[in-house]
């Protein structure tokens, strides 16, 4: 197996570089899964798929803007037909593209309990997370017609025998990585400390590392990866220091970000250097009522206003939308 490990902090990574004039681009990923209750314990069976047709009118409005998403698709939905019938000729034709995202508990061989700890696939034997990536690998080849070369894994949960896992999988990046975020108190990984520049797990292999962006804002904006995490016991303090413009954690998602939180992160990843912006959502939220961030037919106006006003300044800032054909082309291999 190979040494690298995801959910480990890379002591001196190597940085990815892209071709002169890759400039600094953006990706927009989609966490393409089935709906359930958010607040209630994990269950194999009680979920729905319903969001799917929704991802059509998603798809044309990219489309419109000339922007290819990244579907990271799970189980659930890898086998309905409608995915399929919904993404497939948008893939076919370029205009998008499709990653494996793997959430554990619905996705066979059901070999393990249900539970949180088990929720993170890379908590799993290794030989129990190899065949449920590679059950749902071939799937999504087999319903779409493109093998895929991105995976993320569902809530972040890489583990010790991923990369190789991933690699044995022909995937090309990963986008697992949440930098800024520390899921280690119910036994996920810890990624506070991880980069937000692309690095490589593995140059010899061709695994490309590819984390979500996340950036620390405000006048205290460098001292962020030290004082963000200090004051989780006391969430009210870090609402007065992003309200008086001093510190602010901001992901690059719709899900609880507002459009000009987005652009102040937008900006700040492009005077960090980064050179690639990755954003995310989670399909469910296409439809009111099935996350805690759409609720209502006006909230998911409001939702495709964001990706609107955010596009725009992308546009305005000249960061142009990328693929992960074109990524791989312009990062130097040797």
């Amino acid at each position: 197996m190979a040494d690298v490990r995801i959910c480990d902090v890379p002591v001196a990574p190597e940085f990815a570089r892209f071709r002169e004039g890759f400039g600094q681009r953006f990706l927009l990923t989609v966490d393409t899964e089935e709906e359930f209750d958010w607040g209630a314990p994990l269950d194999r069976h009680q979920h729905r798929i319903d969001a799917v047709p929704a991802l059509r009118k998603f798809q044309q409005f990219c489309e419109g803007f000339g922007v290819s998403p990244i579907y990271l698709v799970d189980y659930p939905v890898a086998a309905s037909v409608g995915a399929a019938e919904a993404l497939r000729q948008s893939i076919q034709a370029g205009r998008a593209e499709v990653g494996v995202q793997l959430h554990p508990w619905v996705n066979p061989p059901y070999d393990e309990e249900v539970n949180i700890f088990n929720s993170y696939a890379g908590n799993l034997p290794a030989d129990l997370e190899r065949a449920k990536f590679m059950q749902l690998r071939d799937l999504i080849e087999r319903n779409f017609g493109v093998a895929p070369r991105m995976f993320r894994c569902g809530r972040y949960g890489t583990g010790p025998n991923t990369a190789q896992i991933l690699i044995d999988g022909g995937i090309s990046i990963d986008t697992s990585v949440r930098a800024c975020f520390d899921y280690s108190a119910d036994g996920g990984p810890n990624y506070r400390d991880h980069p937000a520049r692309p690095y490589w797990l593995d140059r010899q292999a061709g695994l490309l590392e590819l984390p979500l962006t996340t950036v620390y804002w405000g006048a205290l904006g460098r001292f962020g990866p030290c004082l963000y995490p200090r004051m989780w016991r006391v969430p009210q303090l870090r609402g007065a220091l992003a309200h008086a413009r001093m510190l602010d954690r901001i992901p690059l998602t719709p899900e609880g970000v507002s459009a000009k939180e987005a652009i102040r992160g937008i900006d700040t990843a492009i005077g960090e250097g980064l050179p690639v912006l990755v954003l995310s959502f989670h399909s469910p939220s296409l439809v009111p009522g099935n996350t805690p961030y759409v609720g209502s037919n006006a909230q998911l106006d409001g939702f495709y206003d964001w990706w609107r006003a955010v596009f725009a300044h992308l546009a305005r800032r000249g960061i142009a939308p990328a693929s992960i054909g074109n990524i791989m082309a312009a990062v130097e291999l040797a």
